[in-house]
């Protein structure tokens, strides 16, 4: 799945709260740089649609300024970010801060007056940067399951309520999965899972514990609403850990 894939039946979401800021990209990372406007226009539409959170730092403040993409133009390379009602950004250089599925998004804009759209306060035109720069937080890289394999996770909660998810996409750090969301009650992020079966084809994996990181609602044409679940390893085995290897391999 790439960064800039299009997804349907994204549920907007409001407002950004104050525990959905993002800090900046460390200096001594080494993010790579997206420069596309294409690209750049995929990834500012995508935030757009979801409404995912914006953080936004004035140089030499840091005091986070929350707000999202409101739109994005079709045609020009431009688009309008909403801030949070009474929020306002000080003029000159601001970097912009987000997240996209598994990546840390930055770019920054520089105006001497970032004006509002007429009666409209919290509306800020703006135009595209001219590159942004790229972190996959990932610390192992993740593939997706292979067409017509039936990978599986199976587990059981509360001792009584047995769970058998479809593996997405899997690493030596973590596995997503998806189920129904009518199917999904008591899996939300946070969640800690124990004593998980992987069935991975060839091969089969135990696993002590997976916390769940994200959930996010997603809708299939042809199965509905769906939920997706991003989870990581809290405690692997390390001959569990070579099957998964083995399964990697295999997938390349």
């Amino acid at each position: 799945m790439q960064l800039n894939e299009p997804l349907t039946g994204l549920i907007r979401k409001g407002p950004p709260r104050p525990q959905d800021a993002i800090a900046p990209i460390p200096a001594a990372a080494t993010p790579f740089l997206m420069t596309s406007e294409d690209d750049i226009g995929d990834m500012l539409t995508f935030l757009s649609e979801s409404g995912d959170a914006i953080s936004m730092y004035a140089t030499g403040s840091r005091e986070v300024v929350l707000g999202r993409i409101l739109s994005v133009d079709p045609q020009l390379p431009h688009f309008v970010m909403e801030l949070n009602e009474g929020a306002a950004l000080q003029p000159g250089k601001v970097t912009f801060v987000a997240c996209v599925r598994a990546a840390k998004l930055q770019f920054r804009l520089t105006n001497t007056e970032w004006s509002s759209v007429p009666g409209k306060p919290q509306h800020i035109p703006m135009i595209f940067p001219e590159n942004c720069e790229v972190l996959n937080r990932r610390s192992s890289e993740r593939m997706e399951a292979p067409l017509g394999a039936s990978f599986t996770a199976s587990f059981v909660m509360n001792g009584t309520s047995p769970f058998e998810l479809q593996v997405f996409d899997l690493s030596l750090s973590g596995v997503s999965m998806r189920c129904a969301k009518r199917d999904a009650k008591g899996l939300f992020k946070g969640r800690k899972v124990r004593d998980v079966v992987l069935d991975l084809g060839s091969e089969t994996v135990e696993v002590a514990e997976l916390e769940i990181r994200h959930t996010r609602s997603i809708r299939s044409f042809l199965l509905g609403e769906q939920l997706h679940l991003g989870c990581m390893f809290v405690n692997l085995a390390p001959e569990e850990e070579s099957k998964i290897k083995t399964i990697l391999d295999q997938m390349r």
